[in-house]
């Protein structure tokens, strides 16, 4: 009935050309009619026989696709479609780096200049850049979070052995393919950052074989231009097809064996994945394609609205790379900040290559090593809480991986680091233009300067700051900043750009002034941080 109406809504175009669309039609969907489609968008049940099961026979995009999936795997609860969060953040990333691939050329010549020219004049230049990096970000975030479902479900067990490996190869091939984009907008933060992380290959034991490794992968004895078309060619050509090829090898294992039902739902050391009642079958088509569209709509919306309302900072651009000026504080990527902050514990070569190996070495071995037939929480307390722990244990190494760790300047330099840093915005940076008024600020004469609301509250952070690196470093057994002040020089110094100059001062221990001068300019067009 339904599919003869459709057909009647097609004559009235002409006989011919009805025909003519529901054969096109047909063709298209590999065996849906347009009525087909009418119902699918209705959520009608299919005629008989069931066409939408033949799609997945004939369709070159749903052949992929099992027809019917069972009930229990299906849930928003038990997989949180982590790995389809994965898929799609991928395809984001090619969509949004092939658009950027047309503005910008490997070279360290042109590099730093074509960020600056897809910041300023691409059209949405900004926004698919910030795009490109919040969802990099994310996909790193998605893949260990899909990691970990699977283990605490304990879906690497027998007969997923080999789907967790390859799970384990696309997380190495994500984090790598998120480092070798850090160095293509070639600033400082990116130049510096791939230098720590290539140092590494230098502790690998023996020396020659760290050094060849080193070697391969920069090309040159430091980062430079034959480092940055490597890392372009990585980024681009190699690590997507390595996540390409790792993906459909992946997912034909997930299809093959079937999503792991909930531990409840099976007997211990049984897997009935593949065996679906009829009664607890889901077909594809439409309840589980209209979910999966749901949930790409809704990742979508949250990845612009994160970008839209400044929930995230987007990607940073800071100063050219300069291999002759090394920027304070400088660190790795947030990912492998756990590293950093295990070479603070020790010898390099232990701390910052045989134990991550050692880690990485356990995940691959994981699912033959784990004999415990059971899947259920309450068998495996054990390995759980040692998870845990091993979590835990990776947030307290990031930490100790940033500067707030281990790394200390003089209090002077730290006080400085805070308002007028080389690299990142400090205090002044992130105020409003005009607020960064010009003329001379003293932070003991805040009640009686007529500076603007914006600076008088940045002079009264730049004295609390003074004081807490005083009392910081006092409890260390340090001299501090005894009688500690700032001053703030601020000229015009061309059409939207304004010189700062900041000097410090302190008493030694012996009474005599000390100071320190630190010089920045604040451009319009960052000011507040942008």
């Amino acid at each position: 009935m339904q599919d003869s109406r459709a057909r009647a809504f097609l004559h009235t175009l002409g006989p011919a050309t009805a025909a003519s669309l529901d054969r096109l039609v047909t063709r298209l969907t590999a065996g849906l009619t347009a009525g087909d489609l009418r119902d699918l968008a209705r959520g009608d049940p299919p005629r008989r026989p069931n066409p939408r099961l033949r799609v997945h026979d004939e369709s070159f995009w749903l052949h992929i696709k099992p027809p019917t999936y069972h009930e229990a795997a299906t849930r928003f609860t038990h997989t949180f479609r982590l790995g389809l969060l994965s898929t799609y953040l991928f395809l984001v990333e090619l969509v949004t780096g092939a658009l950027l691939m047309i503005f910008y050329a490997p070279t360290p010549e042109r590099a730093y200049g074509d960020m600056l020219h897809i910041a300023s004049r691409v059209p949405f230049g900004q926004l698919v850049r910030d795009l490109h990096r919040l969802a990099a970000e994310a996909m790193v975030i998605a893949v260990a979070l899909h990691m970990l479902r699977t283990f605490l479900t304990g879906s690497y067990k027998r007969p997923r052995q080999f789907t967790w490996v390859t799970g384990v190869v696309l997380l190495l091939a994500t984090l790598l393919l998120s480092f070798s984009g850090y160095l293509l907008p070639y600033d400082q933060l990116a130049y510096w950052a791939v230098t720590i992380g290539s140092s590494m290959a230098d502790q690998i034991p023996p020396a020659a074989l760290g050094n060849t490794i080193k070697l391969l992968l920069l090309g040159a004895p430091g980062v430079g231009p034959a480092t940055l078309l490597r890392f372009y060619l990585l980024h681009v050509l190699f690590l997507p097809l390595l996540v390409i090829f790792g993906f459909f090898i992946h997912y034909y294992k997930v299809v093959h064996f079937g999503i792991s039902l909930p531990a409840a739902e099976e007997e211990i050391g049984q897997d009935s994945a593949r065996r679906i009642p009829a009664h607890r079958r889901r077909p594809y088509l439409p309840d589980l394609l209209t979910g999966e569209a749901a949930w790409a709509v809704v990742v979508a919306l949250a990845l612009l609205a994160l970008i839209a309302f400044d929930l995230y900072p987007g990607a940073p651009l800071e100063h050219h790379a300069n291999p002759l000026t090394t920027p304070t504080h400088t660190q790795a990527p947030w990912y492998f900040l756990w590293v950093q902050g295990l070479l603070k514990l020790g010898d390099a070569t232990l701390m910052g290559v045989l134990v991550p190996a050692a880690l990485f070495l356990a995940l691959f071995l994981l699912p033959y090593v784990d004999r415990n037939p059971s899947r259920r929480a309450a068998d495996r307390r054990t390995a759980i809480y040692l998870t845990w722990l091993l979590l835990a244990g990776l947030v307290v190494l990031t930490w100790m991986g940033t500067p707030r760790y281990g790394v200390q300047l003089t209090p002077a330099e730290e006080v400085a680091q805070q308002v007028l840093p080389a690299e990142g915005t400090g205090l002044l940076a992130a105020l409003p233009w005009q607020a960064v008024q010009p003329g001379d600020w003293d932070t003991r004469t805040l009640t009686l300067n007529t500076a603007s609301p914006g600076l008088r509250q940045t002079l009264a952070q730049i004295e609390q700051a003074i004081g807490q690196q005083h009392a910081r470093d006092r409890a260390a057994g340090g001299p501090g900043l005894p009688a500690g002040y700032a001053k703030l020089a601020i000229e015009q110094w061309q059409p939207g750009l304004r010189r700062v100059t900041l000097r410090l001062f302190w008493q030694d221990d012996a009474g005599r002034w000390q100071s320190l001068e630190r010089v920045g300019f604040v451009a319009e067009a960052t000011a507040g941080g942008g």
